[in-house]
């Protein structure tokens, strides 16, 4: 049963992906394309099915009031459910724990204090004074637009992902992680921007939590 919602899951995502591409379209950077690859839905869709993994990194933010950096200690994503783990000392965060699902968030912060919310962005800004766009960010870090919200998908001239356009944010790949076995090459760098805004984050390791 699994199986066969992962695999429907896969095709409603490539549907999506030829769909969701209506956004005002701007001249091309040199050396990019907005023709996909030839395995570009094949990947895509083994990517939106790999809903179990965890990483390790870095997250840096840069926004007009403030920047900092954090180390991810962990970010386990098990289908729509993650749990994330950062250490700051940025404004004092110290260790900063996000657990959540689509819709709802709950943090705790390294005082105890824990706050709960259905905008998990407004939520995370709030408490820690980062703007994160966490819900597109799920995607965005596998290589994949959000299901929500139009964007546009631009290749470099080997056929490689090289940004994705999505709720006025422009998403960059420059480093990539070949793994082991049939999942795609995942980001090992992804800068995402918006106006003076700036999400960076570094993936040090990737592991499969498949079960």
């Amino acid at each position: 049963m699994l199986s066969f919602i992962r695999r429907w899951a896969a095709v409603l995502l490539v549907m999506g992906l030829s769909a969701c591409t209506s956004i005002q379209l701007e001249p091309l950077p040199e050396g990019m394309t907005d023709q996909p690859p030839a395995d570009w839905q094949d990947r895509a869709a083994k990517l939106g099915v790999f809903d179990h993994w965890q990483l390790t990194g870095k997250l840096a933010v840069r926004q007009p009031s403030d920047s900092g950096t954090a180390i991810i200690n962990h970010w386990i994503q098990e289908g729509e459910a993650y749990d994330l783990a950062l250490s700051s000392s940025f404004l004092g965060m110290g260790s900063t724990k996000l657990k959540g699902v689509p819709g709802f968030i709950e943090l705790k912060l390294s005082n105890g204090e824990v706050y709960q919310s259905g905008d998990p962005d407004a939520l995370m800004e709030a408490a820690t004074g980062w703007q994160l766009p966490l819900e597109s960010l799920i995607w965005w870090i596998r290589g994949l637009p959000a299901p929500a919200g139009d964007f546009r998908l631009l290749f470099d001239d080997r056929g490689e992902l090289a940004i994705i356009r999505q709720d006025g944010w422009e998403i960059r790949y420059d480093r990539w992680h070949e793994l082991q076995g049939n999942t795609p090459a995942l980001p090992a760098r992804i800068t995402a921007l918006k106006e003076k805004k700036r999400v960076r984050v570094v993936v040090s390791n990737w592991q499969d939590l498949t079960p």
